[in-house]
């Protein structure tokens, strides 16, 4: 770009990419795709979306991200829709669990976050695309296309945030205190939030209790906590908390 030249408007970057996305033919076979997204509501109108596409076909669905992982192994997606905020494992975890099983899945994040640090972390983790959840019909068949089409996508919107952050705009966006938190240690304070115990908590993420423990302990070090109610005031506080459980407040003292 020549000194002094503008960066195109954001319209104007979507109208040059759509006209560059072209999938190749699959001789008559469809696209497979899993949505994984917890709100009932929303997973319905994306599935009844992409049924409007015949060159879709919806071939599982998951409301959690334990169930997306079980879903990836069973029905081999092409694409997974994938939602960041669920119950009992995030979409950042089960990103991280379902490329471990697949490094040909296509991953396309949508979600509401427009931090750097989700976008950062979808992307080191080895997902292909991020669109937000607010997008257009039109925007969202064009990150669906871009990624299936193998081009990696993020909305405009999320390009202009980590732009800014990395130009000076807003350096503060970095300093936030999940950030001196690990993928599996913001994983740990989610299920103890949601109110899970470490037995279940060691069921769900395959680890023994023992390093559930290891990690709640780096957890309370590293935030300057001293109990597990305060882990649990801070995962709300911060959104990582997507559906608090019945009984929460006992299994709070359970895992104290």
């Amino acid at each position: 770009m020549r000194s002094g030249a503008t960066a195109p408007h954001a319209a104007t970057r979507h109208s040059t990419i759509r006209s560059t996305i072209i999938l190749e033919a699959r001789n008559d076979e469809k696209w497979r795709v899993l949505i994984a997204e917890d709100e009932t509501l929303v997973r319905e109108g994306l599935k009844a979306m992409l049924l409007t596409d015949p060159s879709f076909e919806v071939v599982a669905e998951a409301a959690d991200g334990m169930e997306a992982i079980r879903s990836v192994e069973e029905t081999k997606p092409d694409l997974v829709l994938l939602d960041l905020n669920m119950p009992k494992m995030s979409g950042i975890a089960a990103l991280r669990n379902i490329r471990k099983q697949s490094d040909t899945v296509k991953i396309l994040a949508l979600t509401i976050h427009e931090g750097e640090e989700y976008v950062l972390d979808v992307f080191r983790l080895g997902g292909n695309g991020y669109c937000l959840k607010e997008a257009s019909r039109e925007e969202l068949f064009l990150a669906i296309r871009s990624v299936l089409a193998g081009k990696p996508y993020a909305s405009p919107e999320i390009l202009d945030n980590v732009l800014a952050v990395y130009m000076g705009g807003r350096p503060e966006a970095r300093e936030g205190p999940l950030n001196h938190l690990s993928v599996r240690e913001q994983e740990i304070l989610k299920l103890i939030g949601e109110g899970y115990s470490v037995k279940e908590i060691s069921e769900y993420l395959f680890i023994s209790r023992r390093t559930v423990e290891k990690h709640r302990y780096n957890i309370m070090k590293k935030l300057n906590l001293h109990r597990t109610s305060a882990l649990v005031c801070f995962a709300m506080e911060n959104g990582l908390v997507t559906s608090f459980r019945k009984g929460n407040t006992s299994r709070i003292e359970a895992v104290e």
